[in-house]
């Protein structure tokens, strides 16, 4: 280090303990005022030869994609999709998803993006209450949501294939063995297809671009908050933007010719942001994989070779458990990164011990975050890893802990709530305006704190430390799972009387559901009562919250003041 270096670093005064760890200069970041389609566009107009997004090794150039979303957009406009409309996705991770994540931002309309395993009644809930006037879709979703979109402002279908942009061998191949046995409906004005669609788009002469502000909406994600009820969660264009931003900065060296390996989907706030919108930000390539399987994860990283691996606790699983990943080298990756849940120390050592046996140049970094903050606001990267620790806050947000009694801010090792703030906090809850103000809190010098729901603790650098969460929740391949949630739904069963939910540890998963069910009085445990309640599970609950188990008891174990006793249920 040069003198006058050590001469700056010591006349530095840090306002928050962290900021040490950033460098030099930078303690805050300047978010952009424009959307996050002209964040793409501007950040790529010098590498418009350089491959966006790669799916099963068809390669897209920034430049092919960029024409694509153009193309989307122009489709979107002859449909009659304005500014402001809400326009659902309903996807897995595929080129179409993301294109028409952008084309939708493009033209100032709102993209509301599902999970294409969503239970039917979860996709008429989630297209009412936003008010979807389109929808484009996976096809194997097209059963559930025939059930339910005339139920809905829904006015124009739009069908995407996993198999519209494989390679052509492997596409028919997909064809054969699964694509013609889903069940599509036929061509029409209302049912479109893909390629139908976009052919419209380049027919199109009218105004495209629609100019709109970091403060305007620009997706709406879906997140239980701090109570469990499901919430349509409204981020804009400077929240998504503020972490592409800082991505910059706490990934150093990670841009052209790296490439991410985007295994969390694009309805997950952290698959969506850190995953897609980040790296391409970045000028890197973005490695869609549609579908998961633990079991391939060394065929995953031997075919693409990814420089940046992300995904949840369970994916980390995978790689220790991995029988074909033992001469593996994985020396092309500069970042592994943990986010969704915590690793517990032993699993963290493991972890790190692995990666370096197989020539890794880093260890794992575990973050922290939420989607109602755009996905991650700290994580262990900047020389601020210690074991245990979920990292510094990225540049631009603020940590501090609470405590949670007396609402007072706590002392360096003190546990109390966790609380976030900085450009990449939500706009709010869409029309839930009690939610909103109940985890939205704005102090004396205007500045809006979230709170967390979580436990925690800031040591005397400012590194985080997660404790435990206050709210009732699970996290099943990192996904959050409220239990409420499930109770809520469980109980709508003619037959039930009283239900308690709670999460068992699975070895890939991490934690499932279990549910306890009392039924009303004469009703038997029959096995045509069981079948019911799991049928109207099945139909109100996405897979991934679906029980791994049903319990039928007579009674359940009470508290004091007469709730359900949980921990009583968890000791069982």
């Amino acid at each position: 280090m040069k003198i006058v270096d050590k001469v700056i670093d010591k006349l530095r005064k840090d306002k928050y303990a962290w900021e040490k760890f950033y460098p030099r200069g930078v303690n805050n970041i300047e978010v952009p005022n424009i959307s996050v389609y002209e964040m793409l566009k501007e950040s790529s107009k010098n590498n418009r030869s350089e491959i966006a997004l790669n799916y099963f090794n068809k390669k897209f150039t920034y430049d092919h994609f960029l024409n694509d979303i153009d193309t989307c957009a122009r489709a979107l406009k002859s449909q009659g999709i304005r500014e402001g409309d809400v326009v659902t996705i309903c996807m897995a991770n595929t080129p179409e998803a993301v294109i028409s994540f952008y084309a939708v931002n493009k033209i100032g309309a709102i993209s509301n993006i599902i999970h294409p395993l969503s239970a039917s009644e979860e996709i008429r809930h989630s297209l009412k209450s936003t008010n979807s006037v389109m929808l484009i879709a996976i096809n194997m979703s097209y059963s559930k949501i025939k059930e339910v979109i005339e139920d809905t402002e829904v006015y124009k279908l739009v069908i995407v294939s996993a198999a519209d942009s494989m390679p052509t061998i492997l596409g028919f191949g997909y064809y054969l063995t699964q694509g013609r046995k889903i069940e599509v409906p036929k061509k029409s004005e209302e049912n479109l297809y893909w390629k139908d669609f976009m052919a419209k788009g380049r027919n199109y002469k009218g105004r495209v671009l629609i100019k709109t502000t970091k403060e305007q909406p620009a997706v709406i994600l879906h997140s239980g908050g701090t109570t469990g009820v499901p919430k349509n969660i409204v981020l804009a264009n400077g929240n998504i933007n503020a972490v592409a931003v800082q991505a910059s900065i706490v990934f150093p060296g990670f841009g052209i010719g790296d490439s991410m390996l985007a295994i969390l989907p694009i309805f997950h706030c952290f698959g969506l942001v850190v995953c897609v919108h980040a790296p391409l930000c970045l000028g890197a390539t973005s490695i869609l994989i549609p579908q998961f399987d633990a079991s391939r994860f060394d065929k995953l990283l031997s075919k693409y070779k990814p420089t940046v691996v992300s995904g949840v606790p369970t994916l980390f699983e995978a790689l220790l458990t991995n029988k074909h990943m033992d001469n593996m080298d994985l020396s092309y990756i500069k970042y592994i990164i943990s986010g969704g849940d915590t690793l517990t120390v032993a699993k963290n050592e493991q972890v790190n011990k692995f990666l370096k046996k197989h020539n890794c140049r880093g260890e794992i970094i575990q973050g922290y975050g939420m989607t109602e903050v755009t996905g991650p606001v700290a994580a262990s990267v900047l020389g601020a890893s210690k074991l245990g620790s979920v990292g510094i806050p990225f540049p631009g947000n603020i940590i501090k802990i609470v405590n949670v009694d007396t609402r007072e801010e706590a002392k360096p090792l003190e546990i109390g709530e966790i609380l976030i703030s900085g450009p990449s906090v939500m706009l709010g809850y869409l029309d839930n305006e009690k939610e909103t103000n109940d985890i939205l809190e704005k102090d004396e010098k205007g500045r809006i704190w979230v709170h967390s729901g979580d436990l925690g603790y800031l040591d005397n650098d400012g590194v985080l430390f997660f404790a435990q969460r206050l709210k009732r929740m699970l996290i099943v391949s990192g996904y959050n799972v409220f239990p409420s949630h499930i109770e809520e739904v469980i109980m709508q069963h003619e037959a039930v009387l009283n239900c308690g939910v709670i999460g068992v540890p699975h070895p890939y998963k991490v934690q499932v559901p279990k549910a306890y069910i009392v039924l009303k009085n004469n009703i038997e445990v029959t096995s045509k009562v069981k079948k019911s309640i799991k049928e109207h599970c099945e139909k109100n609950l996405a897979k991934y919250m679906l029980p791994k188990e049903y319990v039928f008891r007579e009674s359940l174990p009470k508290t004091l003041i007469g709730k359900v006793n949980y921990r009583e249920l968890e000791k069982e």
